[in-house]
């Protein structure tokens, strides 16, 4: 018989109300019947996924993690430090609160479903972002709709839906923010007053923003670009949320929407943005890039 494949089981024990804990014992069964050796290491602390993948990832075939978009990008994170000939496939078995590039990739939601596709899916290669040296997943943003993704206690956005919390929060002009900026994408340029931008490869912006699935592809090298311009009048303002609301946003005054490999952005102050749903820190400057299929996911 062929040597079993290795496998490094990253776990965030607290993620998604520590549901994967009981099921623990019925994952490793199911990822050992796909001829897996499983070795398994808890996270205690921030980082610490990325630290186990950047030093054992390379002695193994597939790296997976148990937890939540978080935890899956501290695993892409890894991956990054690893040469490329070196990286071993990833495998996610969703277990946080929205998993939103779990939706968007169509993997289970159900953990023990999941732990089946890890051991039995198929590999593809898929795109990266780079936020200067940081990387994500699926999604960098800033803006009205991106702070409040990690400051919003979970219980309030299942009680209401974090979109209409976002929107009940915006029903005025005047209680809008926003950041004066200057952007190029692919050569276009954009400048002025700007309430929220992203750039993602994901369905779902921040769990709030909803793209289309034929407006997405997680592996041709282009990311998804969103720029939300300050509106200068109630009408305008209803004509955004509308649009935000029904993800019909193309053609939209005030509302631009591009694919691009690279964004580079000038803000007039630091701020802070989202990256994969936490705080990645604030900044006046910063380029995001797509880096072409350089991750292979089990799908």
């Amino acid at each position: 018989m062929p040597d079993p494949r290795r496998l490094l089981l990253i776990v965030n024990p607290t993620s998604g109300q520590k549901k994967i804990i009981p099921l623990l014992p019925e994952v490793f069964a199911r990822l050992s019947s796909g001829g897996y050796d499983v070795n398994v290491k808890f996270t205690l602390s921030r980082g610490d996924a990325a630290d186990y993948v950047r030093r054992l990832g390379a002695q193994y075939d597939t790296v997976a993690c148990c937890g939540g978009d978080g935890t899956l990008n501290e695993c892409v994170t890894g991956l990054m430090a690893l040469p490329e000939a070196e990286r071993p496939a990833v495998g996610y078995i969703p277990c946080g609160s929205t998993n939103d590039f779990a939706a968007s990739l169509k993997l289970p939601t159900d953990i023990l479903a999941a732990a089946d596709r890890v051991a039995c899916g198929d590999l593809k290669a898929l795109d990266v972002g780079g936020f200067g040296d940081k990387y994500f997943t699926y999604v960098a943003s800033f803006g009205a709709f991106t702070e409040s993704s990690y400051s919003t206690p979970q219980s309030l956005k299942n009680a209401l839906g974090h979109l209409a919390y976002i929107l009940d929060g915006i029903k005025s002009i005047g209680s809008i923010r926003y950041t004066e900026l200057s952007a190029t994408a692919d050569g276009e340029e954009f400048s002025g007053k700007y309430i929220f931008g992203a750039v993602c490869n994901s369905t779902s912006m921040g769990g709030l923003l909803k793209l289309k699935p034929g407006q997405v592809d997680f592996a041709d090298g282009l990311f998804e670009l969103m720029l939300i311009r300050y509106p200068e009048s109630p009408a305008d303002l209803v004509r955004i949320l509308q649009a935000l609301t029904t993800s019909h946003f193309e053609d939209v005054a005030g509302i631009s929407f591009r694919h691009c490999r690279e964004a580079s952005f000038r803000l007039a102050a630091p701020t802070p943005w989202t990256v994969d749903g936490e705080f990645g820190g604030k900044v006046t400057e910063v380029t995001v890039r797509n880096l072409h299929n350089v991750i292979r996911m089990i799908l």
